[in-house]
């Protein structure tokens, strides 16, 4: 009878538990057989309404994306490529400063693997992932695949495992399900449309170099000295920006059919991208600067000068070509740069990228040309055409760094931390300064008696911004240049130097506590932070967030900034903040299998969100709970709080307990 009693115990409280831990998706798969030894391994995801999930390209800093761990992999199969996505949406997310990408309602990825093991019968696949509404939780399943045997037959194996069942392990069902096609990533048009304004921009610069801007007057005298009719002058200088136009957009297409749109995608996050992008940019911007010209083979040139000579069409086809050719060496790191930006992008980013530099490119060839009339406008060649070359050398040094910083950030080495970027824009921005000044000269400038208008505004431009980054070693936000540097918290100093929002110095702080950006102390290690609550007999507010936990941050950024809330956080409570998806390892011996969930437990994450689970029957964060030194709710009637963007509210709960602990 006591057996019995215990079992219905453990069942209902279970039961308490399911329904309240939120599950959001559910996952069926199914295995795909394309030889006897290639199988697609398909995850589909059935998301509910009004949920969120993010997808395993999401650029580090955001939000947690999708982690496939392949648990038997060693010896019995390789993974053929990286897993494939079906289209999912991308958002600007200000809160983090990066672009999110995530899915809505379904998701789709596909894993070609190749047996190498004939005896291999299954594959088990851990998806981590993470799903947001007004709260995020931070989930994983194992996902089993039956391998066929190797014979003639086509059979294909699914399964089904819902997530939503209670945390023991889920049942498994065998079904048969058809998989979506996986499309190509669908890009936002205003995502495009800036690639393009930009990319245009650039086009505009090439104009403006010494290798082209000269080639201007050559090509409308070569028009209007060839053509019988002015009509047909017009037609051929037309075609000829055509053609322009139509070698650029073929590299973007080559760009995108060498690298796929998939692989496109993970460039942003991809550590050694970002390093060869760093790289190549640091060597086109030391071209610009007039250390060497990259040059492509003079044999190129003289082969397209002969094609361009048979006249017709043809000909104006290959000028076009030797256009492209012989301004190489000021076009190149241009073009090179916008590839690399768009490349980052991915789906038909590089296309876009090349059709609004070439379009910027083209254009005043084929004006120039149709109205010769114009040419008397145009200011003569001289010494200004190498300053641009030179400016936009010092622009690809400055941006270089940016891709330094994403592989730092990815690697969390903490090597190049935000004061040391703004320290080196700093440095980069006040030399180009002085140089518009007039006051350094590079190989390839010509002598300089005085300088223009032009030029001086241009200097003060840049000395100004120069100024406004200056503040920032200090913990200034720059919010006009947020999108480069490092965030605030990743750096030397997360408050500044000397801020108001250092409260507490390094030296003063409490062992094992720390003080984040809005000047709030808190603790990341439960045992330290209990131990201080207990010393200075304070109530504990315990903080289960995340790093990449959006409606945290809104919390942090939102509520806990509001005078009144900051007030009490700082001086009535003890913050605990613990990390649901801390994916570090727990030691050997204190990884386990839970006995409330059935979960393996495994990292820091892990054990944070089962504390919760079985505690506050919950897995959503944030998820804030005021305690008494012995661990007890101090809120009777509303025992924990999540998202809310009402600092009142918050106030008030925050007061309600505390009251409650001072009895």
């Amino acid at each position: 009878m006591k057996k019995l009693i215990v079992i219905l115990v453990a069942f209902f409280a279970l039961a308490n538990v399911a329904a309240q831990v939120k599950k959001p998706v559910k996952w069926t798969t199914k295995t795909e057989k394309i030889s006897d030894t290639e199988f697609n391994l398909v995850m589909n995801a059935t998301i509910e309404s009004g949920w969120h999930m993010y997808s395993q390209f999401t650029p580090d800093g955001g939000p947690l994306p999708i982690f496939l761990t392949f648990k038997n992999q060693k010896g019995n199969f390789e993974l053929v490529g990286k897993a494939k996505e079906s289209p999912y949406k991308k958002e600007f997310n200000k809160d983090f400063e990066v672009d999110e990408y995530y899915f809505e309602s379904k998701a789709t990825l596909t894993q070609r693997v190749k047996i190498i093991n004939s005896k291999t019968d299954k594959i088990i696949v851990n998806v981590d992932f993470q799903a947001c509404q007004n709260q995020c939780i931070n989930d994983k399943v194992d996902l089993t695949f039956v391998i066929p045997v190797m014979d003639k037959t086509e059979a294909t194996t699914s399964s089904v495992v819902d997530t939503t069942n209670t945390p023991n392990k889920s049942e498994v069902k065998q079904l048969i399900k058809e998989t979506p096609t996986v499309k190509p990533i669908k890009e936002k048009k205003k995502g495009l449309w800036s690639i393009f304004f930009l990319a245009f921009l650039g086009g505009f610069a090439a104009l403006l170099t010494p290798c082209v801007f000269p080639m201007i007057p050559m090509t409308v005298s070569f028009f209007t000295k060839q053509s019988k009719t002015p009509a047909q002058g017009k037609r051929n200088a037309l075609f000829y920006g055509i053609s322009i136009i139509g070698i650029y957009v073929v590299l973007g297409l080559a760009v995108t059919a060498i690298f796929g749109a998939d692989a496109l995608n993970a460039l942003s996050t991809n550590v050694w991208f970002n390093i060869i992008f760093f790289v190549l940019l640091v060597f086109f911007a030391t071209s610009f600067l007039g250390a060497f010209e990259i040059m492509l083979p003079n044999s190129w040139a003289n082969k397209v000068d002969r094609q361009a000579d048979r006249g017709g069409l043809i000909g104006i086809l290959f000028m076009a070509l030797a256009l492209a050719i012989v301004s190489f060496s000021c076009t190149g790191p241009i073009v090179g740069t916008l590839l690399v930006q768009a490349a980052s992008k991915g789906g038909i980013a590089p296309v876009i990228g090349m059709l609004g530099f070439s379009s910027a490119l083209a254009l005043p060839f084929m004006l120039f040309a149709m109205f010769p009339g114009w040419m008397h406008s145009l200011p003569k060649s001289g010494g200004w055409l190498n300053t641009v070359k030179v400016s936009l050398g010092f622009l690809e040094l400055a941006l270089a760094f940016k891709f330094l910083s994403n592989a730092d950030l990815v690697l969390q080495l903490h090597w190049f931390e935000r004061e040391t970027f703004l320290a080196i824009w700093i440095a980069i921005f006040s030399t180009w300064g002085i140089y518009l000044l007039g006051k350094i000269t590079l190989p390839h400038d010509s002598p300089l008696t005085h300088i223009s208008v032009g030029r001086l505004m241009l200097a003060l431009l840049v000395f100004s911004f120069t100024f406004y980054m200056i503040p920032g070693l200090w913990g200034a936000p720059l919010k006009l240049i947020s999108a480069f540097p490092p965030p605030e918290e990743y750096s030397e100093s997360p408050n500044g130097i000397g801020g108001s929002a250092a409260v507490f110095s390094t030296e003063k702080l409490p062992d094992g506590a720390e003080l984040n950006k809005h000047g709030l102390i808190s603790f990341t290690d439960y045992e330290k932070g209990l131990s201080y609550a207990k010393k200075i007999k304070k109530p504990i507010l315990l903080d289960f967030t995340g790093h990449a936990c959006v409606n945290c941050r809104k919390m942090e950024n939102n509520v806990w900034t509001d005078e009144k809330v900051s007030h009490i956080l700082k001086n009535e409570v003890i913050i605990i903040s613990l990390f649901a998806d801390d994916k570090r390892e727990l030691p050997k011996n204190q990884q386990h299998i839970s006995p409330s969930t059935g979960a393996e437990i495994v990292t820091i994450g892990d054990k944070w969100t089962d504390f919760m689970i079985t505690k506050y029957k919950t897995n959503t964060q944030p998820l804030y709970v005021l305690v008494d030194l012995e661990g007890y709710n101090l809120n009777s009637v509303t025992p924990t709080t999540s998202y809310d963007p009402d600092a009142r509210l918050y106030e008030n709960w925050l007061k309600q307990g505390i009251a409650n602990f001072k009895k």
